[in-house]
C-alpha cells in the first residue's frame, strides 16, 4: 500500500468481506469510471460516481486488512506504472483492466495462481463439472487465459481483436443484449 501511494497510485481493495478505498479514491477514480463506462456503453456514464460503480464500497483509511484477494489502482502512466510494479512484485500478478480499447485505466495486483482459470476451475470441481462443459464470456485480454479453458469460449461484441480471435462465438456487446442473444443461441436460458 505504501508504494503504491508514493508514487500516487490510489488502490482499492477486493477482500473477502467488501470492497475498500480510502476517502480520496471517491474523488480520483472519477475520470477513470466514467471513462471505463462510457467506453461499455452505459448511458449515464457522465455523472456516474463511484457509488454507482461500486456499490457498497466501503471507504476508510484503515485498508491494511487480512481477507484481501486483489489489490486494483488508478494508473498515472500506464506503461510506467505498469512496469514498476511488475519490478517491485516480481511474485505477484500484476495486470490491467481499462475502458473503450481496452486502454489500462487500472492497474491490478494478486496472488500467482489466482486467475479467472484458477476461478472456473474451483467452480467446476464444486459443480462437479467438466471444462468441455464450461461456457466463458470475455471482452478484454486478461479474459483469453479463461476462454482458452473452457469448451465454449464466447466473445462479446465490444470485446478486443485478440478476445474475438479466442472466442467460438461472438455476440453483440452487453449493452445491446449480447449474453441474452448468445443465451438463447446456445439453449442456456432454461
Amino acid at each position: 500500500m505504501s508504494w503504491l501511494r508514493r508514487r500516487g497510485l490510489e488502490p482499492y481493495l477486493e477482500a473477502n468481506s467488501g470492497l475498500y478505498a480510502s476517502p480520496i479514491f471517491r474523488n480520483a477514480a472519477r475520470s477513470a469510471i466514467r471513462t471505463y463506462a462510457t467506453g461499455k456503453g452505459a448511458a449515464d456514464a457522465s455523472s456516474m460516481e463511484i457509488n454507482d460503480a461500486f456499490p457498497g464500497m466501503v471507504f476508510t483509511d484503515e485498508l491494511v486488512r487480512d481477507d484481501v484477494n486483489k489489490i486494483s489502482f488508478l494508473l498515472n502512466s500506464p506503461e510506467a506504472d505498469l512496469a514498476a510494479a511488475r519490478r517491485k512484485f516480481p511474485d505477484l500478478v500484476v495486470g490491467s483492466w481499462g475502458g473503450s480499447g481496452h486502454e489500462p485505466l487500472f492497474g491490478d495486483v494478486s496472488c500467482t495462481g489466482m486467475s479467472k482459470r484458477h476461478a472456473v476451475d474451483v467452480l467446476l470441481a464444486h459443480r462437479g463439472a467438466a471444462r468441455r462443459d464450461a461456457v466463458a464470456f470475455g471482452d478484454a485480454a486478461v479474459d483469453i487465459e479463461m476462454l482458452e479453458h473452457c469448451g465454449t469460449r464466447v466473445a462479446m461484441g465490444n470485446g478486443s481483436r485478440e478476445v474475438k480471435d479466442a472466442a467460438d462465438l461472438v455476440t453483440d456487446d452487453v449493452e445491446a443484449d449480447g449474453l441474452a442473444k448468445v443465451f438463447r443461441r446456445l439453449g442456456l436460458n432454461g
